[in-house]
């Protein structure tokens, strides 16, 4: 007989999970966790994030910490939620991952229950939980986007991560296809670059998907932040003036605004497997 998720209790509704995703690697969408979760909770939020790149995490690296157990430890029925959770700068939590664990690229049904549990137990002393998960569309990543009640979809104004954006919206949109999806363009030249990108991916959505996407504006491209990723150090911590700490105080006051939607919470239980016609994939490229 197979082995199915499991389903504990459902936390308290006030708790909002928002995962932050990307089509293609390398846009910055982990920075974007991190920096938003900071500024979250300088607006008196407390904010977990969890990270959700099974097997290639990098949140504890990118935030200059050692943690000394992982996500991985807590999958295997090693090591409690708590032991495993890290104090991280300005009072957010990290649920650190594993780094080159092949066994973590494909959850199984008990991994799924174990981390859902888990997550479970620290419901009620969470405001935010941020969800960082892997780039691109693997079942990983959808099964999360389909467990979180708000998605971000992280891209730039580089073609290639456009179309990108806009494959992992296709595919996520055949999962679920009410799932409540913003779009946040990184490292844009300026506000009008960033507009003209969420317009791009909004227009191709509406004409070939038939849903609606909502902006969650931009971050401006901003040297600062990249000397802040080489000092390990976020860059609302480290340059609190910069342009991208401000555009990420302006990113984090909409996301504070976001409500719970009633939806499954922390429970981050993956559909059940039923194959999904090849057809149904496929949809005209965005232009």
């Amino acid at each position: 007989m197979s082995e199915q998720p499991a389903s504990p209790p459902c936390p308290p509704r006030h708790v909002i999970t928002l995962a932050v995703t990307s089509g293609k690697g390398g846009v910055g969408k982990t920075n974007v966790a991190i920096n938003l979760a900071m500024a979250l909770a300088r607006l008196h939020n407390r904010v977990a994030i969890l990270d959700a790149d099974f097997g290639l995490g990098n949140v504890d690296v990118l935030l200059g910490l050692a943690p000394r157990y992982h996500l991985g430890h807590l999958l295997a029925g090693e090591r409690t939620i708590r032991e495993v959770l890290v104090e991280g700068p300005g009072g957010i939590w990290v649920l650190p991952s594993s780094s080159g664990v092949r066994e973590l690229t494909a959850l199984s049904p008990t991994h799924w229950a174990r981390l859902n549990a888990s997550l479970a137990e620290i419901a009620g002393e969470l405001d935010f939980l941020l969800v960082d998960t892997g780039a691109g569309i693997s079942k990983n990543v959808i099964d999360v986007l389909t467990s979180v009640e708000h998605v971000m979809i992280v891209t730039s104004p580089e073609p290639t991560a456009i179309v990108d954006a806009y494959a992992l919206l296709k595919v996520l949109t055949v999962a679920d296809e009410s799932k409540d999806v913003g779009v946040l363009v990184n490292a844009a030249r300026d506000g009008a670059e960033g507009e003209l990108v969420f317009r791009q991916l909004e227009v191709a959505a509406a004409r070939f998907l038939h849903r609606r996407l909502h902006s969650f504006g931009c971050i401006s491209h901003d040297p600062l932040l990249k000397e802040s990723v080489l000092l390990q150090k976020a860059v609302v911590e480290q340059h609190p003036q910069s342009p991208a700490s401000r555009a990420f105080r302006a990113l984090a006051t909409r996301v504070a605004s976001l409500a719970p939607l009633g939806g499954p919470g922390l429970r981050l239980v993956p559909r059940l497997d039923h194959p999904v016609p090849l057809a149904r994939l496929e949809a005209p490229q965005c232009a």
